[in-house]
């Protein structure tokens, strides 16, 4: 029986790529720093080298400054400062995010977050979002010291949920971080499909929709 259902928070409940591209939008719009090149070659390049938010976004920037010939026009640190403070006003959620984390409370699943990353940067993010009243825990990487997909920070959501690995499900997109670490935790998995990844070999079941995890889930109930 399926008694906890536990979420990866980037790529999964936020649409990252649209998030990202907004944010994007407005800090060039809003700031000086890379004007003198156009818009479209400066957000393809963040892109590229955020690589999936995979690069800390000081990196991100110094590379940016480097290649576009910035240096005196922007600073790095400013820049990453700008980030960290605003990218929350940009946060879009997944269409059915809401309605679905609202379905599964009243059914009486367990909820928990799981997600990589600063603790301050992810908070502001999830409070962007209202996905705080939703779930029993939360847990972020930098404050847990421990990250995905290290077994011991899903074990660690469980243990808080007072669930066993048997009772829970993961749902994540990224294949190692989200759908392999839960694997091996011993969490059944919910891959929500990215086309830039491959298909994990081990998720137990995957959706192209978050609306279809209810389905799913009901399966696994009844089996």
């Amino acid at each position: 029986m399926i008694r906890a259902v536990l979420f990866d928070l980037d790529g999964t409940l936020l649409d990252r790529d649209r998030s990202l591209e907004a944010f994007l939008d407005n800090q060039y719009d809003r700031l000086e720093a890379f004007r003198h090149i156009p818009k479209e070659p400066f957000k393809l390049r963040f892109v590229e080298l955020d690589a999936r938010g995979c690069v800390w976004k000081d990196r991100v920037y110094r590379t940016l400054i480097e290649e576009f010939g910035a240096e005196g026009r922007a600073n790095a640190e400013e820049l990453l400062a700008d980030y960290v403070n605003s990218f929350r006003l940009h946060c879009r959620p997944f269409p059915g995010t809401i309605e679905l984390l609202e379905g599964l409370k009243r059914r009486g699943f367990k909820l928990a977050l799981v997600t990589n990353g600063y603790t301050d940067f992810q908070e502001s993010n999830i409070s962007a979002l209202n996905l705080n009243p939703f779930f029993d825990e939360i847990l972020i990487s930098e404050r847990e010291g421990v990250r995905k997909p290290d077994p011991e920070i899903f074990l660690r959501a469980l243990h808080r949920l007072g669930v066993s690995p048997e009772e829970a499900v993961f749902v994540g997109d990224h294949p190692e971080n989200d759908i392999e670490g839960a694997a091996k935790a011993g969490l059944r998995t919910i891959w929500k499909e990215d086309s830039g990844c491959a298909k994990p070999t081990d998720a137990t079941g995957s959706i192209r929709h978050l609306s279809e995890i209810p389905c799913i889930l009901e399966r696994w109930n009844v089996e």
